[in-house]
């Protein structure tokens, strides 16, 4: 139970909450006494950040991603920093990379220079574990400040998870990928994130409902790379398969060259199945079958 699950059972802003906290002058007697109600029911107890809300602010919100470079990511921030100007906030990018330290290094970064929430994006800053102690720092923020995570989750107070559910809607095209006659499916990805672990237990998961298994599971180890995919699988010997599950769109755009190369019809000898319904969608020829992720609040 944190500030935003009370502020939405009162019906009141995250600002109100905390300045019934305070005891602001500022809040109807009506409005305190319901807030408060709501926190004895549910035995809250408010963080330091929680009576901060809203109160002596910057104004400034906080940004984390891996790479701004990749499509997927530069959308989010794209988007991110439009709704928040308009709510008054500017923003601070700070692009980690992705080892652990790095990722580390950067909230720190923006905890010093005292914005007022962190935003990280990507799941590369989650651990299969919600309650792993690898991703502990990320709890330490939060206590000092509202940290909101865009398709990554990771227990704890003051944690806000919005997650696109890669297993089920991955286990989902996987089925059809089978139901229209395919049987030897690779599984196409660049990196291991929680993300990309999702996606590939949702494929093997279908096809083992059809008695089947992945044909391959393959890591070309190049990050949004296109040419480099359609290299590397030109290069992995005695290659036979009828589907390809790739886990980003780049991906999937390699994989589309890699067919074009060896004379191969897609869909008709190879189905080619990508995610993120980015624009590189659009830019192939043929345009390229790919997963529309939504969000859905935990």
């Amino acid at each position: 139970m944190n500030i935003y699950d009370i502020a939405e059972l009162a019906g009141v802003s995250i600002a109100t909450v905390s300045r019934v906290l305070n005891d602001s002058p500022n809040v109807a007697e009506k409005t305190k006494r319901r807030v408060r109600e709501i926190m004895e029911e549910k035995g809250y107890v408010p963080s330091g950040f929680s009576r901060r809300v809203g109160m002596n602010t910057l104004k400034t919100i906080g940004l984390v991603c891996p790479d701004a470079a990749d499509e997927y990511m530069a959308a989010a921030v794209a988007c991110l920093e439009r709704s928040l100007r308009e709510y008054g906030y500017n923003c601070l990018l700070c692009c980690s990379g992705y080892g652990y330290e790095d990722c580390q290094i950067a909230v720190s970064t923006l905890l010093r220079r005292r914005v007022d929430a962190l935003v990280l994006i990507g799941s590369v800053y989650a651990d299969d574990d919600p309650d792993s102690e690898r991703v502990n720092y990320i709890r330490e923020a939060a206590k000092q400040m509202p940290v909101f995570m865009v398709n990554g989750y990771v227990r704890g107070e003051d944690i806000c998870c919005a997650v696109c559910d890669d297993y089920e809607v991955s286990r989902s095209v996987a089925e059809k990928m089978v139901s229209s006659g395919r049987r030897k499916i690779l599984f196409l990805t660049d990196m291991d994130t929680v993300s990309t672990n999702l996606k590939r237990k949702g494929c093997r998961d279908a096809l083992a409902q059809a008695g089947l298994e992945l044909c391959g599971d393959v890591n070309v180890g190049l990050f949004n790379q296109i040419n480099q995919t359609r290299d590397h699988l030109l290069r992995l010997p005695n290659l036979d398969v009828d589907g390809i599950f790739a886990a980003n769109d780049a991906l999937a755009a390699g994989a589309l060259k890699y067919a074009k190369h060896k004379g191969l019809s897609v869909p008709g000898s190879l189905c080619v199945v990508g995610y993120n319904n980015s624009e590189l969608s659009v830019c192939c020829d043929p345009e390229l079958s790919t997963i529309d992720n939504r969000e859905r609040r935990l």
